[in-house]
């Protein structure tokens, strides 16, 4: 998946003769803290809410008090783990798509993130957890499949752990059923470390309760 598959078409940019109270409002509005500036389609930059904590008049426009825009637009054809990493290390609300010629074409909004997030870990479905420690010189992703698909069972969703100043992996998967205990008992046979296991139905509707409080919260 690319970037361009997750803009949202709710949150509108702001334009240079917008006032700084406009674009607060429409901060609060969409529940962001960075927003898009946009004049005549092309991109100029994003602004943060923090911008503007010590400008004294909030009725001058965003072009005129000299706001600084970071010049920080991806590619509509970046790869979503790319925007991601983005998010991260950026600590953004919204992250602006462009095109080739710094055209804006819309924003990937962190509320997007998060259903992507939840999709791609399968947080929704219901089903066990198993996490593994293996060496990274022997990281067959293949055989820990193999042996959850002799068990009857698929994986829904996995992601890897490393560790600095390691040679081990944590691998932490996902599979359809809560019943995991001959699944746990073949990785043992096959001497995988079994670290951890989460099967209790219970703890998988308490995941699914706290997953739709998140989103409730972030669509107020």
């Amino acid at each position: 998946m690319v970037a361009r598959e997750l803009i949202s078409d709710s949150i509108l940019p702001v334009n240079t003769s917008d006032s700084i109270q406009k674009v607060l409002d429409r901060m609060y509005e969409f529940r962001v803290n960075h927003l898009p500036v946009v004049e005549d389609g092309q991109f100029l930059g994003l602004v943060s809410d923090e911008d503007f904590i010590e400008l004294p008049d909030y009725s001058l426009s965003i072009g005129n008090a000299s706001v600084p825009f970071d010049n920080l637009g991806i590619n509509q054809n970046l790869h979503i783990y790319e925007v991601i990493r983005l998010f991260y290390e950026r600590r953004l609300s919204l992250v602006p798509v462009i095109d080739e010629n710094r055209y804006y074409i819309g924003a990937i909004s962190v509320n997007t993130m998060v259903e992507y997030m939840a999709g791609i870990t399968a947080v929704k479905e219901p089903g066990g957890i198993i996490v593994l420690e293996i060496s990274n010189r022997n990281n067959s992703l293949a055989h820990i499949a193999q042996i959850v698909e002799s068990n009857n069972a698929q994986i829904l969703s996995s992601y890897i752990n490393s560790f600095a100043d390691s040679t081990k992996l944590e691998v932490t998967i996902k599979v359809n059923r809560n019943d995991i205990a001959g699944i746990v008992a073949a990785f043992i046979r096959y001497d995988y470390k079994v670290i951890d296991t989460f099967n209790d139905i219970q703890t998988d509707n308490d995941a699914n309760g706290r997953y739709d409080q998140l989103m409730n919260y972030l669509n107020i």
